[in-house]
């Protein structure tokens, strides 16, 4: 479940990342209009107006894209259809044409259907079917349909059924939310503060984003920033979940970030500043804050309580006082810019005072916590004499800094032996490993790392920053785990592709280590993400040390488990010492595989 709500997180960016454009064009739309009432300022904001309206849509297409296994359109069209069936076929004309009643009777809750509430729960249920059934053969006169053909189809279908339920539930779960958003409002102040502190805890795990569902988008009726961007509200009153944010990321933080780098260690200042000034303008200029965040929510976590403490405040404090200001991404230079000629903006330039005070609570308040709980913030660790020996990691003199950066943390992390799935979110490598206790927690962050985050034995995040994508993409994407071959499997015997020693056994059952007599090392994998079952659908037949021939049996699949579980079958033989091989030749081969078909020569050096 933890894996599924963080891959959920990650996902819900994906239709917050088109924001910034529709926040720009309605932003400069507002500049224009205040020197002329130009028909380019129309335009603009009309334009980005085009973008936030279609919100729900985004969020249907884009968390079936992000939920699915492999990324695929097709998932997101699934996430399209799933989407409109249930907004159309409940809308109040039709549901009056249902009920065979007067459209000025039907259930307000219906007015309301095609909202971000049921934007997600379509985007879920289009992935959940795609990861499910894109693999699935129909018979022969069917076969058009079969695979990733027959997904957008099942989901028209169970969203018709959906649809039914939602003709029943929908009205009383719609009352709730509205109800649960009037409290929230009802609290005034207070709610802004509570939902700022609970906003900051949950960071840790990613679930924020679902917190922000609830108070930015139109969930429970509040809509904070749709409505902040499309000038309707209360002045003074629409902004109040956002406006708090920007003091503590545009002064707040930063000022908590040279507090540490302040009382880092005389030796450590150099480094401790690179990582400290790399922070705080990042969240003083666009508002990300995980860098920041990151490099000290678990070596130093009352600092980070603290912090959490300081946003509630400052939330509450802006609402109280009716300071009001928006952001389409996050509450930083940019985003307080644009939002200065919002009509609905109120006395945002105060915003900016709040920021100077905050700014100095921020500094005072983290230097006492610092030094009278001596907490280990960044700089703050003693200098051992083999640093040096133990961080040094071998580049290569063309490599551009996200290369090196992710050599770095791909032998800290202790490579292919360990690693077995690399992605990404906005700011955070997202990784699976055999084993998150085996890996180098000094040379990760000596690669420049802002923070790691160990959400159990096998899921480990790092914290890059808002540049993670071209470690990601640039890097683990150009086989750094090796080069090899992949076979989708008729049945769940499981040979071995060499002959050679059998060097490891992975604790979960799904990956093999073998190596060969003349220095080959071979990673058999099985399946893909099959590391998160934890061992249930394998039977390993042979131990470390044991040698092994070419088309030997090495372990038992239940392929059927495999698919229950939504994960791939395919079966990856991937070469990790890649350094070792001089000639690698493929043989494609479309029909059935046998065991003792040539799929691969390889020779050494």
């Amino acid at each position: 479940m933890k894996n599924y709500l963080q891959r959920m997180g990650r996902s819900l960016q994906l239709p917050v990342a088109v924001l910034p454009a529709a926040a720009l064009l309605v932003g400069i739309g507002n500049w224009w209009a205040s020197a002329s009432n130009d028909i380019v300022a129309h335009f603009l904001q009309a334009g980005g107006n085009a973008v936030l309206s279609q919100l729900p849509l985004l969020f249907a297409v884009g968390l079936a894209l992000g939920m699915s296994k492999d990324k695929d359109g097709a998932a997101a069209l699934a996430g399209l259809v799933a989407f409109e069936l249930p907004t159309n076929v409940l809308k109040p004309e039709s549901v009056a044409t249902l009920l065979n009643i007067k459209v000025a009777t039907v259930n307000p809750a219906f007015g309301q259907i095609g909202n971000v509430f049921i934007g997600i729960i379509s985007g879920l249920i289009a992935a959940a079917l795609y990861n499910r059934f894109h693999e699935t053969k129909l018979p022969m006169a069917l076969s058009f349909f079969s695979g990733k053909r027959l997904v957008p189809i099942l989901a028209a279908l169970t969203m018709l059924l959906v649809s039914v339920a939602l003709l029943i539930v929908w009205p009383p779960v719609y009352d709730a939310l509205v109800t649960f958003g009037k409290f929230i409002v009802g609290l005034g102040a207070v709610g802004a503060g509570l939902y700022g502190f609970f906003n900051r805890l949950l960071i840790p795990t990613g679930l924020h984003q679902a917190l922000n569902s609830v108070f930015l988008f139109d969930v429970a009726g509040i809509n904070d920033i749709g409505k902040f961007l499309a000038h309707k509200g209360i002045k003074g009153v629409t902004g109040m979940y956002q406006a708090g944010f920007f003091p503590v990321m545009m002064f707040g933080l930063p000022a908590g970030a040279y507090a540490i780098y302040r009382n880092a260690l005389p030796e450590r200042k150099v480094e401790t500043a690179s990582l400290m000034m790399a922070g705080a303008f990042a969240s003083f200029f666009t508002g990300v804050t995980e860098p920041l965040e990151f490099s000290f929510m678990f070596v130093a976590w009352p600092l980070y309580v603290l912090h959490a403490i300081f946003t509630g405040l400052s939330l509450a404090f802006a609402a109280f006082m009716h300071w009001t200001a928006g952001f389409a991404f996050s509450a930083g230079l940019v985003d307080y810019i644009l939002s200065l000629k919002n009509p609905i903006a109120n006395q945002p330039l105060m915003l900016i005072l709040q920021g100077l005070v905050l700014a100095v609570i921020y500094y005072f308040g983290f230097d006492f916590a610092i030094k009278k709980f001596h907490l280990m913030t960044p700089g703050r660790e003693p200098v051992t004499a083999d640093d040096a020996d133990d961080l040094a990691i071998a580049t290569d003199a063309d490599d551009d800094k996200y290369t090196r950066q992710a050599k770095q943390i791909y032998a800290a992390l202790g490579g292919a032996d360990n690693l077995t799935v690399v992605d990404n979110c906005t700011t955070r490598l997202r990784l699976q490993l055999a084993d998150t206790s085996t890996i180098n927690e000094a040379a990760i962050k000596h690669s420049g790392a802002a923070g790691i985050n160990k959400l159990d034995d096998h899921n480990l995040q790092i914290i890059i920053g808002t540049e993670v994508q071209f470690v990601a993409d640039n890097t683990f994407a150009k086989k750094m785990l090796g080069d090899g071959f992949a076979i989708d499997p008729a049945d769940g015997t499981i040979t071995t592709p060499v002959d050679g020693t059998v060097s490891t056994v992975f604790p979960t059952k799904h990956a093999i280590g073998f190596k060969t007599d003349s220095g080959l090392e071979i990673l058999l994998h099985m399946g893909i993400d099959t590391v998160e079952l934890n061992g249930a659908p394998f039977e390993v037949l042979v131990q470390t040390g044991q040698p092994v021939h070419h088309g030997e049996v090495v372990a038992k699949a239940d392929l059927a488990a495999i698919k229950a579980a939504g994960k791939a079958t395919t079966m990856m033989v991937i070469i990790t010492n890649m350094d070792a091989v001089n000639l690698m030749k493929f043989k494609m081969l479309t029909n059935q595989v046998k065991v003792s078909d040539e799929i691969m020569l390889v020779t050494t050096k």
